[in-house]
C-alpha cells in the first residue's frame, strides 16, 4: 500500500502541562492513575492506493495504563461522516497501523479496540488555538502557551521528541474538553495540550 498524508494535529490529555508521557517516550508515568487522551488528526491533502483522502478528519480516543508504555492501550476511532466507505477504509488502515507509518509503532500497545464511529467533524486551526468538534461525543479546544511576560513571543515548544505526529510540538493547555465516547467520559478542561503539523508517507 503506497500513500502520503500531510496536515495538522492535536491533542489533549488528561496530564497536567506539560505531559511526563510525552517528554520520555512514554516511560514516565502519567498525571493521573489513567492517562486518558483525545488525538485529532485533519488531513490536507494525501492519497493512500490512490484513493484521494484530502479534507478528512480522524480521531483517535485512547484510555491507557499510567505509564504508557506498559501496553494495555484501549482505543477508539471516530471517522469523518464526510469519508466515503473506500477513504474511511484506507484512512482506518493507516491510522491503526495496519498500512506501516508512524502509527504502527502505536499498534503493539493496543489490546482492546472499542469500535470505530462515523460523527461530522468540525476541525479548526485558528491561530494559536485548535478545536474540534464531533457530533455529540467531542468538544475541544486547546491554546498554544507563549509566556504572559512576552505576549507577543513565539508559542513555547517541545523539540526532540519521540511522537508519531512530529518530534517537535506546540505545549498548549485545553480551554474546553468534553468526551463522551466508547464507554469513556471525562473531561480534561485545564490539562495538557500539543499541536503540530504531520507529514507521513510509507
Amino acid at each position: 500500500m503506497a500513500w502520503h498524508l500531510e496536515g495538522t494535529y492535536f491533542e489533549n490529555c488528561s496530564c497536567d502541562m506539560v505531559c511526563p508521557c510525552t517528554t520520555s517516550g512514554l516511560t514516565m508515568p502519567a498525571d493521573q492513575d489513567r492517562c486518558q487522551v483525545v488525538l485529532a488528526f485533519h488531513v490536507g491533502q494525501g492519497e493512500i492506493d490512490d484513493v484521494n483522502v484530502g479534507g478528512k478528519t480522524v480521531v483517535i480516543v485512547a484510555d491507557t495504563p499510567q505509564v504508557m508504555s506498559d501496553g494495555n492501550w484501549r482505543v477508539g476511532v471516530v471517522m469523518d461522516a464526510a469519508a466515503s466507505p473506500e477513504q474511511a477504509e484506507k484512512l482506518g488502515a493507516v491510522f491503526a497501523g495496519k498500512a506501516g507509518g508512524p502509527m504502527a509503532l502505536l499498534s503493539p500497545l493496543i489490546t482492546e479496540m472499542l469500535g470505530m464511529e462515523f460523527a461530522p467533524i468540525d476541525y479548526v486551526d485558528d491561530g494559536r488555538r485548535h478545536s474540534i468538534k464531533v457530533g455529540e461525543l467531542i468538544d475541544i479546544e486547546i491554546e498554544d502557551f507563549v509566556a504572559p511576560g512576552n505576549p507577543s513571543g513565539e508559542v513555547e515548544r517541545l523539540t526532540g521528541i519521540f511522537h508519531p505526529a512530529n518530534s517537535t510540538l506546540t505545549i498548549a493547555k485545553a480551554n474546553r474538553s468534553r468526551v463522551d465516547a466508547f464507554g469513556l467520559s471525562f473531561a480534561n478542561v485545564g490539562k495538557n495540550g500539543h499541536s503540530a503539523p504531520f507529514s507521513w508517507a510509507s
